[in-house]
């Protein structure tokens, strides 16, 4: 997939605006990136389209414990919109099937976020 097909995915599915889904997007895989350990976060980082990718790589191991409620939070902070849209922008993004099938979804769930179960689905 490439990167306006992600985007524009997203897009749809959070139904955002073009504006805010670059924006939402670049949030969500920063918060992941807090979530993940490093080798995690750039194993991911390597599936993503080139100008997401970097969104995800950390220099460091150190993963920050935070469940949904935070996540979402922390979305809300860095891209500047409200909960219910960075909930639905991050619901997005997690939910975006990239190479290889299921790779998102699985370090979504290793990270017990519980956002979507493996048919892309919202489970909230």
């Amino acid at each position: 997939m490439v990167h306006e097909d992600f985007i524009d995915a997203v897009a749809r599915r959070a139904r955002v605006s073009a504006d805010q889904v670059t924006t939402i997007t670049r949030a969500t895989l920063e918060t992941l990136a807090d979530r993940v350990s490093g080798g995690q976060a750039n194993d991911l980082a390597k599936q993503l389209p080139e100008g997401l990718d970097d969104h995800l790589r950390k220099p460091r191991e150190n993963v920050e414990p935070f469940g949904l409620v935070e996540f979402v939070q922390r979305i809300t902070a860095r891209a500047g919109v409200d909960d219910v849209l960075a909930s639905a922008g991050a619901h997005a993004v997690l939910a975006q099937r990239v190479a290889p099938p299921d790779f998102l979804l699985g370090v979504v769930l290793i990270a017990g976020l519980g956002v979507v179960d493996q048919t892309g689905r919202d489970v909230r």
